[in-house]
């Protein structure tokens, strides 16, 4: 069953029933015949449907924000900078795809050597609810590029801004949803040619070792608990402000967010004053109020998800500095909660909290910060608070993560690949990077 559910009052928003195995295969041959007339029209031509399609998504982008807002729970500012983003990944491929997936000569001994990037052919990908526009076309309009159909199994909680996303899509791209329960998810694995898939590192691991079983292609973005390293000759300031909003931000559920506060004893007091000060100024309410500065969480049972990590890590001997508690009302709310010394024995300190729940990790010095921030599952990204740029760098060096950034909250950038190492899984996306995750690169060589 795909049910949607307001996450500010609980009403239903929308239901329909999973579609049968013989459906959905019939579906699939047809997208299959759709993949080989696309990929025959060239990057180019693929390029211009696209671009009618950035054009749709664009006209479109305030209903599809509101159809976020209610069915995620974030707050509508949020949600419309996720579609602009989205635009904007539209088109910024549909301007680079023709000549990064262009042949390459290459001089041999040959007459003439080539390298070519072909489709693999029908992608499948399984998608979260949080970012359930950004997420999708983060995956497939690289894919697309490269001539690629694509399939999309959405979570079941945002079915019905995925129905509305696929309206926009139409008929000219060779991508459909699948509407499929959970236990015919490795059976899709099968079917097709390559799977991407970003949620928990537990379901990431079974269906990429069901894809591996089969010899299929994998990326996987597995969730992160991105550390944020501040420093004694940081910006205290500037760095509580963007602790506070890169924690907090999209209600703390962004696998990017920075989840793991890691100071320097020496400047621990006062950031962490400032930094309250910062959660204090966060307002609960309306998402679609301009006012709501911390939205509700998805879904009922992720808050008591959430909630259970905090009372663990309060037994274990964590001192909780603000919320911490399920406040009554309708909405799945959760208050900006603080925990201090935060140690191994709690189970925040290796599982990834993902809601409103800062960990704040105090370490001696700065070679104590950077092995706190290894001392993780996850392997996402991190940030470096510091003046000393020069010194960041070589400690940035030393992080075991997919991006540092410096004097900056850890996020996305068209521009730049986004993916993790360890329990943060495999591959990458975005950039040029991610347009070459689901090519075949083709060898050509004529005497």
């Amino acid at each position: 069953m795909f049910h949607s559910l307001n996450a500010a009052d609980g009403r239903e928003l929308y239901r329909r029933e999973a579609q049968t195995w013989p459906q959905f295969a019939a579906d699939l041959a047809q997208l299959r015949a759709r993949q080989r007339q696309f990929a025959a029209l060239g990057v180019t031509g693929r390029a211009a449907l696209l671009a009618r399609f950035a054009d749709r998504l664009e006209a479109e982008k305030d209903v599809l924000a509101q159809m976020v807002c209610e069915e995620v729970g974030r707050c509508l500012h949020e949600c419309r900078a996720e579609l602009n983003k989205s635009v904007e990944l539209i088109r910024y491929y549909v301007r680079l795809s023709p000549e990064l997936l262009a042949h390459k000569t290459i001089a041999t001994q040959a007459s003439l050597s080539q390298v070519r990037f072909e489709p693999l052919g029908v992608v499948l990908a399984v998608m979260p609810w949080n970012y359930p526009v950004w997420q999708v076309l983060r995956f497939a309009v690289p894919a697309l590029c490269a001539g690629n159909a694509c399939v999309v199994k959405p979570a079941p909680s945002v079915a019905r801004v995925t129905a509305a996303l696929f309206d926009l899509i139409g008929g000219d791209l060779p991508m459909m949803p699948a509407w499929l329960a959970h236990e015919e998810t490795l059976r899709a694995i099968e079917h097709t040619d390559a799977l991407a898939f970003t949620g928990s590192t537990y379901t990431g691991r079974l269906l990429a070792a069901h894809a591996g079983a089969h010899v299929k292609k994998t990326v996987l973005e597995l969730g992160g608990s991105n550390a944020f390293i501040v420093m004694p000759d940081a910006d205290l300031a500037q760095a509580a402000k963007d602790a506070c909003y890169s924690r907090f931000r999209d209600a703390g559920q962004s696998c990017n967010a920075a989840k793991r506060i890691i100071v320097t004893e020496v400047v621990a007091e006062p950031f962490i004053e400032l930094f309250l000060d910062e959660c204090a100024k966060l307002k609960s309410g309306d998402p679609k109020s301009p006012d709501t500065t911390l939205a509700p969480l998805h879904r009922e049972d992720l808050r008591r998800q959430v909630h259970a990590q905090v009372e663990d890590a309060r037994e274990q001997g964590a001192e909780i500095l603000c919320g911490g508690y399920i406040p009554e009302g309708a909405g799945w709310f959760y208050p900006a909660t603080v925990l201090d010394k935060v140690n191994p024995a709690c189970r925040v300190y290796r599982e990834e909290v993902f809601g409103p729940v800062a960990l704040i990790l105090r370490a001696r010095d700065a070679a104590e910060a950077v092995a706190l921030a290894n001392d993780s599952p996850f392997g996402l990204g991190a940030c470096i608070y510091s003046a000393d740029t020069e010194q960041a760098w070589r400690y940035a060096e030393r992080i075991e993560a997919g991006a540092v950034f410096i004097n900056r909250h850890t996020s996305s950038d068209l521009r730049l690949p986004f993916g993790g190492v360890k329990a943060s899984g495999y591959g990458r996306e975005l950039s040029e990077f991610g347009l070459y995750e689901f090519v075949n690169v083709k060898t050509y060589w004529q005497k």
